[in-house]
């Protein structure tokens, strides 16, 4: 039986070392596994918390502390799996009982040396465990910069996107808003910028995939959002206006869509990989029709007609509206237009177009205003 043991200890110690290797080292996605039942298991505590709350506000401050506590209980969680490992391969040697075991255990795992017992046939385990334990947190204070530094990358251009889209950010209102002031030209370089912005988070996201639950520092930001409203604003201009620099807005269309479907597949959320330009979507025609009006109020020209726009509008949106439904519904992503149903009944949240506060050329502009 007490060979069983150490067998036993053996293989949770060696997958705990590849669970903590894969999770930190290795930029990879691999099969669930201890870290990934800790951390699913944090989001779903504070998960079930935040649906007894309506406002979306207290729903978003309290997932807030998921991602953050979740890279914690990983920590925590490998620490313990290396304890009772090292318990049980101690015990196994025959030399200790239960209780002793565990104490010289974990006396050599967090290296403070206080049981240790004069035994040979415990030194090399011993000497195992003091290792262990700094390395599992070394590397994770090494994981953690980089985890950062790919979270502030993302969250840069999210913010940024605040003025053009609004809060929550929605695809009409970025047309709406650059139309108002009259910068459409300048719309290929908002796709441009998040063409790279999509192959960044691509790459971090299905890497650390605990970046998918880290949440903006304010409540009606977000970055599902926030790509669901810039790939949005470019279907809408690809469907209305087919003659202004339409190759490189697909390049970005296609780039934010194939994003989704990686961090799908992560996430392991099924999807259709070819769907038909004609599938149905769940957005209807009226919603979109409430959104061309946004459009139209500010001034946006249209080549096509709403009827004549629709059908490309959805052969665009099919690509990409089921997995970004999806997400948005796992991470309980702010409640804007255009983004699917929650978790609870929260009413979507309508951006606000501010006012044109631009002098009148009808309106002689003062001497003193001028100085």
């Amino acid at each position: 039986m007490r060979t069983i043991w150490g067998v036993a200890g053996v293989l949770i110690v060696l997958a705990t070392l590849m669970s903590e290797v894969r999770t930190l080292v290795v930029p990879r996605v691999f099969r669930p596994g201890l870290s990934s039942m800790l951390g699913r298991g944090v989001y779903r505590t504070f998960q079930l918390v935040s649906n007894l709350f309506d406002r979306y506000e207290s729903k978003d401050r309290i997932l807030a502390y998921a991602g953050p506590l979740s890279v914690v209980t990983r920590l925590v969680g490998w620490l313990g799996a290396f304890l009772v490992g090292y318990s049980m391969i101690n015990f196994s040697l025959g030399a200790l009982d239960w209780r002793s075991s565990v104490r010289e255990a974990g006396s050599s795992l967090f290296t403070l040396g206080f049981a240790s017992a004069d035994k040979s046939r415990l030194n090399a385990i011993d000497f195992c465990a003091s290792v262990t334990g700094p390395v599992s947190i070394g590397l994770l204070v090494g994981y953690l910069p980089a985890l950062y530094a790919a979270y502030a990358r993302r969250e840069t251009e999210v913010t940024m996107l605040e003025a053009r889209a609004g809060g929550p950010a929605w695809g009409p209102e970025i047309l709406a808003r650059y139309a108002m002031v009259d910068l459409n030209d300048q719309l290929p370089d908002l796709y441009r910028g998040w063409e790279r912005w999509t192959a960044d988070v691509s790459e971090s996201h299905t890497s650390y995939p605990i970046l998918i639950y880290f949440r903006s520092p304010r409540a009606q930001r977000n970055w599902l959002i926030a790509l669901l409203a810039v790939m949005d604003a470019a279907a809408l201009h690809v469907a209305f206006n087919p003659s202004q620099n339409v190759g490189e807005i697909r390049m970005a269309l296609r780039s934010g869509y194939v994003t989704l479907r990686e961090i799908a597949r992560t996430e392991r959320v099924p999807y259709n990989p070819d769907p038909s330009p004609n599938d149905p979507i769940q957005l209807t025609y009226e919603e979109f029709l409430y959104g061309v009006q946004r459009m139209r109020a500010q001034g946006y020209q249209f080549e096509r007609t709403p009827k004549e726009a629709w059908p490309h509008f959805r052969g665009w949106r099919v690509n990409y509206e089921a997995v970004a439904y999806a997400l948005a519904y796992r991470i309980d992503a702010v409640p804007a237009r255009w983004s699917g149903p929650r978790r609870t009944s929260a009413a979507q949240i309508d951006v606000i177009t501010p006012v044109n506060r631009q002098p009148s050329e009808s309106r002689p502009v003062r001497d003193d205003a001028r100085n």
